[in-house]
């Protein structure tokens, strides 16, 4: 096998998915001999990301909504629940935004209804969800977005995703309990589109 494909298919052979902790996947593999313009290429890194549709999107009826787009970009859904936030948790997840103006709206509102809260898991999924859901303000984020297509104000944004990795970890060992996070395997799945 040739190209860029064919090297990485020999590496997945070679290689071994380990689990450091409940929040990550990753892809090792030691001794690698690959020259430096292919580890420059593509990550076929696993991660895991928390996304939570807010209040304003459980109350607008578009978990579906949210769900399929996920579902539909190939990531694999690993946790998901329904919960009234509790405070100390919303206080937790929104610790860099304590000293704004706006934080204890924001917190009445997250504590307002419900929230979907979710893990996914999937290649690059954290900076694939961030494209996902577009940018924070309604008025700024692109047509195709969830926040573009569904948002209506600034405050009023739908949804939530994690905006690193190790954001992404904090926030899932914050929102979900290792035991809540199910495991399973997707490999026989005709539509698996990831490598081995």
């Amino acid at each position: 096998m040739g190209g860029l494909f064919g090297r990485a298919a020999l590496r997945g052979l070679r290689c071994g998915l380990h689990a450091p902790g409940p929040g990550l996947l990753a892809r090792t593999c030691s001794g690698d001999s690959e020259p430096s313009s292919f580890k420059g290429g593509p990550s076929w890194t696993r991660e895991r990301t928390l996304v939570a549709v807010k209040p304003d999107g459980v109350q607008r009826r578009l978990v579906g909504d949210v769900i399929q787009r996920f579902e539909r970009r190939g990531f694999k859904l690993v946790g998901m629940k329904m919960l009234q936030a509790p405070e100390s948790v919303l206080a937790e997840h929104y610790q860099d935004l304590k000293r704004k103006p706006f934080y204890p709206a924001l917190i009445s509102y997250m504590s307002s209804g419900p929230v979907v809260a979710m893990v996914w898991e999937g290649y690059n999924v954290v900076r694939a969800s961030r494209a996902m859901i577009g940018h924070t303000d309604s008025a700024e984020a692109a047509p195709g977005t969830i926040r573009g297509d569904f948002s209506i104000h600034i405050s009023r944004n739908i949804i939530h995703a994690s905006d690193s990795i190790e954001g992404a970890q904090r926030e899932i060992q914050l929102w979900f309990q290792s035991s809540e996070l199910v495991n399973w395997a997707d490999g026989g799945h005709p539509s698996s589109v990831y490598p081995a």
